[in-house]
């Protein structure tokens, strides 16, 4: 449930600050009062596009930011989790620079837009004034018949099942055009594969080999430098390490005759320790390093092999590796090419596997058909259609499709006696708006979503319709939290509460404000909308018998 809606410098709203209770709440106001910038605003937060437009004018950037309760063990929680957000609540913020670069947060921490998205899943399902019209585009029949049957998930998967199996004919029906330029190809890889194989390149071994090989090419130089060292230590006439022990023996001698001495004496004995160890690794130096002639020529001549293998193939030596497995994976493919059984059996496994999942779609789509057919029907009696008739048509695409083995058409009848046709060939403005609304509130139900929200989804009805279209709104509101944007006072009479959206010009600045409407001022605002401008007596007693106020 959405629990409270901040917005700051949005569209014309400065700054707004909403709390929301359950229910089916009623959002009201003059035409061009603003009142579906509150809609608006909650898309942004649950991940809709956005562009510099939104951010009023004169300000820096819009701010939104929404919070919803989070009902523990719940679907919701469990994404929070698996996405390493904080799980105890649920707040959504959404910043939009005047630059229209966009930045998204879910509980303080930055998110994409793409993972807004998902979480809105769980939290809200928004019904705009356009949504009518969308219901005559095939497509859209499918998706409403598929998020009602809870199947997105296993039509994404027989999307994918669909695209390997298409994928699999492709690669028959290439093999068998291209042949010979299939073999040549393969006679290529085959032999590159080999040559590779038999370099047997490690990329930690190429590391030792470099360095041993740089080594035993300067053995001259080292041991000669090694030897130069030593000789200045501790060999020959000049070797200065028998000096300086004997200088530090006479040091450590006079520190008797002055301790001030001392601090000298032991640095120049530290000094004379470490020369002495350097003394030592130079001798074990000398000892270990071998001039190893035949050893140098294996070493050069391995470097030389990679190198031009790598040259070759025009890459670093140390991506060989991942040169060989490309080139495997590719002979592996075309040796399937080349063997048109195992071609056929891979696709008619793939085949095979779109047909199974696509089946229980099948199933599930055909149970679902039936119950929403026959409860829109039922809704449509209700909604000033006595005798029409609704449903969702299924017909068997043989080859199938990305969207399965069947194509979905809402057919209906407006009128008892008439036959079947296509929606989207027989129904009225007016029709449509009836039967579009029975099925998105129909349709609600079996949405997981806690808030249910209505842009003037009521356009295009009145009178007794408007009655009952609010009616069950309110029987939705026991179950969920439902907000409705109306211009009808007969569904707006029907809420548990009720907020009035007003605009007003102040300095030249266009502002929209929300104010909570008690029981009196919803009195005001169902006259006003009963009537207009002009609130008589009668019309304020009309709307106070509406609301059930005596």
């Amino acid at each position: 449930m959405l629990l409270h809606l901040t917005i700051r410098d949005f569209v014309i709203v400065d700054r707004l600050e909403l709390e929301f209770g359950g229910g089916f709440g009623a959002l009201t106001g003059e035409t061009g009062a603003g009142k579906s910038i509150l809609v608006d605003a909650l898309s942004l937060a649950l991940g809709e596009r956005a562009d510099a437009t939104v951010v009023r004018s004169g300000a820096e950037r819009a701010e939104i930011s929404a919070e919803f309760d989070v009902a523990p063990g719940g679907g919701l929680q469990a994404w929070l989790q698996a996405n390493d957000y904080d799980s105890d609540a649920c707040l959504l913020r959404r910043v939009i620079d005047s630059a229209g670069r966009s930045r998204a947060y879910i509980n303080g921490a930055a998110a994409t837009l793409g993972q807004l998205r998902e979480v809105a899943d769980f939290l809200a399902d928004i019904h705009g004034q356009n949504a009518h019209h969308s219901l005559l585009r095939s497509d859209a029949q499918r998706d409403l018949l598929d998020t009602h049957a809870g199947a997105q998930a296993l039509a994404r998967d027989v999307a994918a099942a669909y695209g390997a199996w298409r994928e699999a004919r492709e690669a028959r029906l290439a093999a068998e055009k291209d042949v010979e330029a299939t073999l040549r190809e393969r006679e290529l890889l085959e032999w590159q594969v080999k040559e590779l194989a038999a370099l047997a390149f490690d990329a930690d071994a190429w590391q030792e080999t470099e360095q041993e090989q740089r080594r035993l090419g300067n053995a001259n130089a080292l041991l000669e430098g090694a030897s130069a060292a030593l000789a200045a230590l501790e060999e020959g006439e000049a070797a200065s390490l028998p000096l300086l022990q004997h200088a530090g023996a006479r040091l450590t001698e006079l520190t008797g005759y002055d301790v001030a001495l001392g601090e000298a004496a032991q640095l120049f004995e530290s000094a004379l320790i470490q020369l002495e160890e350097s003394a030592l690794a130079l001798r074990r130096y000398q000892d270990r390093l071998e001039l190893d002639p035949a050893r140098l020529d294996e070493l050069d001549n391995r470097i030389d092999a990679v190198t031009q293998m790598a040259r070759k193939h025009r890459v670093a030596p140390e991506e060989l590796p991942e040169l060989l497995q490309r080139l495997q994976a590719r002979l592996a493919e075309l040796t399937l090419r080349a063997d048109p059984a195992a071609l056929a059996e891979r696709e008619a496994k793939a085949e095979a596997a779109f047909r199974q999942v696509a089946k229980q779609l099948s199933a599930l789509r055909t149970k679902t058909a039936k119950a929403l057919s026959k409860a829109v029907t039922a809704g449509m009696q209700e909604l000033a259609m006595a005798g029409g008739r609704f449903e969702i048509a299924l017909e068997a695409l043989p080859d199938g499709a990305a969207s399965g083995l069947e194509s979905v058409e809402f057919l209906v009848s407006a009128n008892a006696g008439q036959p079947l046709r296509a929606l989207a060939k027989v129904a009225s403005g007016g029709e449509l708006s009836r039967i579009g609304l029975a099925l998105q509130v129909i349709a609600s139900q079996a949405n997981p979503a806690g808030t249910l929200i209505f842009d003037e989804v009521d356009v295009g009805i009145g009178g007794r319709v408007a009655e009952i279209v609010g009616r069950m709104l309110r029987e939705l509101g026991k179950s969920r939290q439902v907000l409705c944007v109306t211009h009808l006072p007969q569904v707006a009479a029907q809420a548990d509460w009720q907020w009035s959206i007003a605009k007003e010009t102040k300095g030249g600045a266009t502002t929209s404000s929300v104010s909570v409407l008690d029981r009196d001022a919803r009195v005001g605002e169902i006259a006003r909308m009963l009537g207009g401008e002009k609130i008589t007596d009668t019309t304020r007693r009309h709307a106070a018998e509406m609301l059930g106020i005596g």
